[in-house]
């Protein structure tokens, strides 16, 4: 059997790291004996990844094995898949040590297999560390695809009680901003606005990434002023950000705060990179915790459904809300990692911790906050598109007080059900990468709340 290899990554993460990781796969991938074919070094870019495709098929290799080693976007991966090679993908773990997030291989792994179950494409995959990979692991990533497909989600029988129709009368009717587009290869961010209007009797306005930058940037000093005063008053280090740059992402948080109160909106789908960084000059995830806080939600990435997700999860719960990635499962502690930059909301700092202002770790630019997520048991939620099938996704997990796992914000939590199960329902039913927390168990109102709103329920 010849395998093509794709190694596939991003300059934005740690990349000397990412290149010590790739060596330790090749060599587990030579120590095989079989025939390969493809680059031994990482494909930054999409014309460097189809001259490889193209390489790879013309050598005639009879499987694809992409190695995820640090985040991308989906876009490679589903050009891969439709040259019709049998498919395999391997990512790494995250190494938990209280820095960057220096690979961020499952958030890449999660988009794949979102965009792979959309299109019905069925393929193998792995996280795993090199070291750990013995040569059974080896031989069933290597095997033919496994269907995939996971649990069925059902529809909830029981009475629907009165908080849950008003939780649904309450989101019915809500607006929400889509400032931006989303990014490309990100599937997992992609509306169709009939189709929410329908489902939730929500509508959603365009508004160009650009309107928000012009609001922001004449944004009057002393409105500025008085939210660092504010700020000031909450984190520490914000003299030790570039205060020219941390201007620009607090007028940012004013400039919203106009556009929900002109709206009227429930929410905000936003576009935060990389234009907010390369155009506009500040970061909007330290506005978008602000906004959280007020309880005025803002998705990242354009994600309207996270948007959507947000609404509902916070109107259940009555309390702010945090739009998070699942960044690593440890299936041998039994625990996994949810994480954003810096975008969760205060009211989430562990109590014995020190809410820290910081600067986005790719892009280097306040305004972030750092901390990490309190103890106590937490409800992640999403409204799914997964394989094209609307539904709410519902998961009860216990976020323990450990050292904090990453910059940015961000906790480790352990699931009600054991990680490496829920890992596997995860990718077998082709979930998006951005689910919403809040703290307490809110599932048995939110099922009522699916059912009054005619959505499926998914129990990871």
């Amino acid at each position: 059997m010849t395998i093509g290899i794709l190694p596939v990554g991003r300059a934005t993460f740690d990349v000397p790291y990412a290149e010590e990781r790739l060596a330790k796969i090749l060599d587990r991938i030579a120590a095989l004996g079989e025939p390969t074919v493809g680059p031994r070094y990482l494909l930054m870019d999409g014309e460097a990844a189809r001259s490889a495709i193209s390489d790879i098929v013309s050598a005639g290799a009879e499987r694809l094995l992409i190695l995820q080693v640090t985040f991308t976007d989906a876009i490679i991966v589903v050009e891969a898949a439709e040259t019709g090679l049998p498919l395999s993908i391997w990512a790494l773990p995250e190494p938990r040590a209280g820095g960057r997030l220096r690979l961020n291989s499952f958030c890449g792994l999660n988009l794949a297999g979102h965009a792979l179950g959309l299109r019905g494409i069925d393929f193998n995959w792995v996280l795993s560390a090199p070291e750990d990979m013995d040569a059974a692991r080896m031989k069933r990533l290597l095997s033919a695809p496994e269907a995939q497909g996971g649990p069925a989600a059902r529809l909830f029988d029981g009475d629907v009680q009165d908080e849950a129709r008003r939780v649904a009368g309450a989101v019915s009717g809500k607006r929400i901003a889509c400032i931006g587009t989303h990014p490309d290869g990100f599937d997992t961010c992609a509306y169709d606005a009939d189709r929410l209007s329908r489902l939730a009797g929500v509508s959603v306005d365009a508004i160009p990434l650009d309107d928000l930058f012009a609001e922001a940037r004449v944004v009057e000093a002393g409105q500025v002023a008085e939210l660092r005063a504010s700020a000031a008053d909450r984190v520490t280090g914000l003299d030790a950000v570039d205060q020219v740059e941390l201007d620009r992402s607090l007028r940012l948080r004013v400039a919203l705060d106009g556009i929900f109160e002109r709206g009227d909106y429930g929410a905000a789908a936003i576009r935060c990179w990389p234009e907010t960084f390369t155009e506009y000059g500040g970061a909007v995830c330290g506005p978008a915790a602000m906004m959280a806080e007020a309880k005025r939600p803002c998705a990242c990435e354009a994600d309207v459904y996270g948007a959507l997700t947000q609404m509902i999860l916070q109107e259940a719960a009555g309390a702010p809300v945090f739009l998070t990635d699942l960044v690593d499962v440890d299936v041998a502690d039994d625990s996994a990692v949810v994480w954003h930059c810096g975008q969760a909301p205060l009211s989430m700092c562990d109590p014995e911790a020190t809410a820290e202002a910081t600067i986005h770790t790719n892009r280097k630019m306040p305004l972030l906050y750092q901390f990490p997520l309190k103890p106590g048991p937490v409800t992640l939620m999403r409204v799914s598109q997964a394989r094209g099938e609307t539904k709410m996704v519902l998961a009860g997990a216990e976020m323990l007080r450990r050292p904090m796992a990453f910059t940015g914000t961000s906790g480790v939590l352990r699931f009600e059900r054991p990680a490496g199960a829920v890992l596997a329902d995860l990718m077998a039913c082709g979930l998006e990468h951005h689910m919403a927390i809040a703290y307490g168990d809110h599932r048995p109102l939110l099922r009522q709340v699916a059912g009054a709103m005619g959505l499926p329920v998914l129990d990871l």
